[in-house]
């Protein structure tokens, strides 16, 4: 059992300085591969907690920093958002190769349906550590989008993570 933490203790950057960070995940010591699971149990519990919605990226970031940085493949996830924009469900639903992934918008909606979700935020990553959104990851983006809409779920965000790096397109206009 696990004592809950108030958002007080838990520190704001949750990767301090810590060699391990960069390493390959198989490589990690137990006991850093049992904090990183801790970090991302205590963030999930604060997602679901009623009345915690995302009304700002920095929870996502953190939860998706731990999830995806040090992925070595790209992997295509998306939260699943009620009406007051707290966490439904996240799956992860497409993987890749090291420098892509496809997308098929069937699919994403399907989920969100599945999920009865009102809202997303999607997450990709990019295993060259370069989170830089690309023309491709730019057009996948509208054209989510636009299926999202036609079956009423909001598309609050799209981030990209590399590396330590997290890059929103509704923070640079792009939504």
């Amino acid at each position: 059992m696990h004592a809950k933490l108030s958002p007080a203790t838990v520190q704001p950057d949750l990767f301090p300085h810590h060699e391990a960070v960069s390493q390959h995940p198989a490589i990690l010591p137990p006991c850093a591969q049992r904090t990183i699971r801790r970090a991302i149990n205590i963030l999930e519990q604060q997602l679901r907690e009623p009345g915690a919605s995302f009304t700002s990226t920095s929870t996502v970031r953190d939860w998706l920093r731990l999830q995806m940085t040090l992925l070595e493949r790209e992997e295509f996830t998306v939260l699943w958002m009620d009406n007051q924009n707290r966490l439904v469900a996240h799956e992860t639903l497409f993987k890749g190769t090291i420098n892509s992934t496809q997308v098929h918008p069937r699919e994403v909606v399907k989920s969100g349906l599945r999920h009865n979700a009102a809202a997303a935020i999607l997450a990709h990553n990019h295993p060259s550590g370069y989170a830089e959104p690309s023309d491709i990851d730019r057009r996948i983006t509208q054209r989510l989008k636009e299926a999202l809409t036609l079956v009423d779920i909001r598309l609050l965000d799209h981030l990209i993570v590399g590396g330590m790096e997290v890059v929103s397109f509704a923070e640079r206009g792009w939504l």
